[in-house]
């Protein structure tokens, strides 16, 4: 039986630490106990570049995704070329409720999502949606990912503008139609969705906190796949949000 550790809508601020601690001192206990390793929540899939794309162009351009907890997700993005910034928030309800703990709730609308940052002369919106659907998530769990339940959760992409759209569109017909999954993708295109940062201790929360359970078993393993899959976008150094605040 796989141990099983609190989901994000549970991870307060007051019990971070005090979670961490526990958490660690559980996963040492299984191990000497004999449990065999957790395995990842979700799997990756090998996809094909979309047939559908925007053009290269100079400049920034940036495009928010939802895919489950927001720390994997930002964890991944920051490990990309190409990608300037990688921000986790909220995104799909009002200002008033993008806290965690209304979030948490599930019934705010909101979807933990990342804001990502990326030069498109060098990564193009295509190529950040094909990681999207292969390593960041699966996007045919409907208003969950892994252990983790609930609408805040879901599969969502939040297009700047209508060629993010029409992209975002076409590519899940395409992947679709290509059957590379076991089941319908059930990813929503929600334009006109107001993105609103998260606090601060959710950021950069896969590098500063690498050793923590959910982490290392939902979360680690993406970056990994994303190394193995993506070998020419994949840089070790991640782009972090303290770092950008530092610099500017």
């Amino acid at each position: 039986m796989t141990p099983s550790f609190p989901s994000p809508a549970n991870r307060t601020r007051p019990l971070l630490a005090t979670a961490l601690l526990l958490a660690t001192a559980l996963l040492v206990l299984g191990m000497a106990l004999g449990f065999g390793p957790m395995v990842a929540a979700e799997p990756s899939y090998v996809v094909p570049a979309p047939a559908v794309d925007e053009p290269a162009q100079q400049g920034s351009e940036v495009a928010v995704l939802a895919g489950g907890c927001f720390w994997g997700v930002q964890g991944v993005f920051q490990h990309v070329k190409g990608v300037t910034s990688a921000v986790s928030g909220y995104a799909g309800g009002e200002k008033k409720t993008a806290h965690y703990d209304s979030v948490g709730s599930g019934t705010t609308g909101h979807a933990e999502s990342v804001r990502i940052t990326f030069d498109p002369g060098k990564i193009s919106y295509g190529r950040i949606l094909q990681i999207y659907f292969s390593v960041v998530h699966d996007p045919t769990q409907l208003n969950r990912q892994g252990p983790d339940v609930g609408t805040q959760y879901r599969s969502a992409i939040f297009p700047a503008n209508a060629e993010q759209a029409r992209v975002a569109k076409a590519y899940i017909a395409q992947l679709n139609q290509a059957r590379i999954y076991p089941a319908a993708i059930v990813t929503r295109i929600e334009p006109d969705r107001e993105f609103y940062a998260a606090e601060d201790y959710h950021q950069d929360f896969l590098t500063t906190h690498p050793t923590y359970p959910y982490i290392v078993y939902n979360d680690l393993p993406k970056i990994d796949d994303l190394k193995s899959i993506f070998p020419n976008l994949y840089r070790d150094d991640p782009v972090l949000v303290a770092s950008s605040r530092t610099t500017n």
